[in-house]
Formats: structure tokens, sequence, C-alpha cells
């Protein structure tokens, strides 16, 4: 194992409430050849996986289809409604992860059903094309696609536009990075907060740039890394010419940014481009609300009983409840 994969041996420092998920969690080991094999085996639904609308009951979910940016593709999203409201609500554009090159906007339902219910707001969630059929820049015009249309839909959909919210998790909390940040730039529609969940920000991480002597052992590796960066590129990661509208670590001034949540485990492999991007925010000035939850690998929240998966939770919610409701 080189210097850029990290040693090995971390797991004394797992939070013993998370630990024993490792010994029945396989390794992703993704590649050209795997990345077909892992999709199938992640579109299995769990046996005992809880009912999302039994959970959250006063919730409506529509299937929507709207227009792509510009001449790309429709876009399929998942509309998430609080039966109980009063408009207009509030809204969060959320994005899935998946490392670019995995997931769909129905895995994260729950979470989604959840949102809506304890703050009131209605959730869109992306069903954004992957890398690598779909390189840089789809996926973010995708979720800019989603953006848009809830802005100018907000009449219909009983939304206060400038009440926006974008947020994701790992990959999907990279895109809503870009996202914020091609939203700045093109001045069109205003975002109002973005919540980022172990958010992927940078190329440089594991190829160009070491990872933290401790990150990046569990769940999400630097070689999977390499492998969903040079997916979305369509090269390899790590270069001097990378957008921000793809890696927002990349981008050259943060300032007009929105107000921020990002949280991150701290054997996350993304744990210091997330506290390097949390220390550019708050020294141009930008509200930003940070979460280092110490024993945590990525992905730390699949574990829903967990004392930290509480606590991550508490911090997230309760931050977008904050930003929505005051």
């Amino acid at each position: 194992m080189t210097a850029l994969d990290g040693p090995p041996g971390t797991r004394h420092l797992v939070d013993p409430d998370i630990a024993p998920v490792l010994d029945v969690f396989p390794p992703l080991c993704l590649g050209p050849e795997t990345l077909p094999k892992v999709r199938e085996a992640q579109a299995v639904p769990l046996p005992d996986a809880p009912d999302p609308q039994a959970l959250y009951p006063e919730v409506t979910t529509t299937e929507r289809w709207i227009p792509g940016f510009q001449h790309d593709p429709d876009v399929r999203v998942l509309h998430y409604e609080p039966q109980r409201r009063t408009a207009p609500t509030a809204a969060l554009v959320w994005i899935h992860g998946g490392g670019y090159v995995l997931g769909t906007a129905d895995t994260d339902e729950i979470l989604c059903r959840r949102i809506a219910t304890e703050t009131g707001a209605t959730v869109v969630s992306v069903d954004y094309r992957l890398a690598p059929e779909t390189k840089e820049p789809g996926l973010v015009h995708d979720c800019y696609a989603a953006l848009r249309w809830v802005h100018d839909t907000a009449g219909d959909l009983g939304v206060d536009r400038d009440r926006i919210a974008v947020g994701g998790a790992s990959a999907g909390g990279g895109l809503a990075a870009t996202l914020a940040i091609l939203a700045r730039d093109r001045g069109e529609v205003p975002v109002s907060f973005q919540l980022l969940i172990y958010p992927m920000l940078d190329d440089r991480t594991g190829s160009t740039v070491p990872a933290h002597p401790y990150a990046g052992e569990f769940i999400w590796t630097p070689a999977d890394n390499r492998f969903g960066w040079a997916s979305l590129l369509g090269r390899e990661p790590g270069g001097d010419d990378v957008s921000p509208y793809t890696a927002a670590a990349r981008v050259e001034s943060v300032t007009g940014l929105p107000p921020t949540f990002i949280s991150v485990g701290a054997l996350d492999l993304f744990a210091e481009e997330d506290i390097a991007y949390a220390t550019r925010l708050i020294r141009a000035g930008i509200p930003t609300e940070l979460h280092v939850y110490p024993g945590a690998y990525h992905a730390y929240d699949m574990v829903p009983d967990a004392r930290v998966t509480r606590a991550h939770f508490r911090d997230c919610i309760g931050a977008l409840d904050r930003h929505f409701n005051g």
C-alpha cells in the first residue's frame, strides 16, 4: 500500500457504535470492470429495509420529469411535500451521493421524508445522470436544472423563492457545493443555504495530494476516490485545469456563497478538504457551521442507532430548521 493510499490499522480509532458494520460492509473496489456489479448489487432492496412511508407518513411523494439544462435531456426528480404545511414553504434541492458513479434519488427517500417532516420544507431530490456515461459538467447541469425549476415554478409548488437551499451527501455534497458556485456566478437563482454532508470537494485528494494518515481506510478509499473523479473528469484527477463547477475546492473565491453547514467524520478521506473549505468560507465572512465527528468514517450515518449518527441528524436537521424557520 502506497503513501497515497494511507496506512491500514485505523480500526482502533473507530467509534465502537459504528465499528461492527465494517465486518459486513464489503469494500467497493471500484473500477471499470467492477462498477456494473456494484451498481447491480446496490439496486437490490435490503430484505429488512424500513418502509419510508410508514416511518414518515405525512409526506406526499411525486415523481416528475423537468426540463434539462439548455439542450440536455429531461431530469427525473422526486418531489416530497409535507401534507401539513403553511405555504409558502422553504425548499431543499437534495442531491444523492455515490462517488459520481453510483446511486439514485430513490436511495435517500427516508432522509428526504424526514427532512420534509421535521422542517416543514419541500424537498426536491435530483436523479442526475452518472459518470462515466456522463462527464462533467452534465451532472451539475442536471442539478442546476432542478434548482432553476424549483425557483421558476415556486408559485405552483407553494415555495418561498427566498428560502431555497441546496444540499447533498458525499458526491451529492460536492455537487451541491458546485451548484452553489454555479448559481452564484450565473446570477439567475439565489441559493439561501448549502448543507454539505461529508462532501466530495477536491479531485486532488488521494491523487496528487495524499490523504492524512488516519483517513480513508474504510468505505471510501483513495483508490475509489481516484476512480470516481476520473470517471467524472474523463481523465486523471489532480491536473491544473479542473473547473470549480466540477470540484468546488478549485474555486478561486468563495465570496458571495450562501451560509453553510459542513459535517464530516475524522476518519473520512474527505476530512481535510472539508475542513479546508469551511475555513475558506469562515475567512470570507460567510456564516459557517462545521462539525467533525471523532471516530467516524465515511457514511457513518448508515448505522441509524449510533450515538454519532443521532448527533449528526440533530446537528444537520437542526441547522436546516433554524435556517428555514428561524
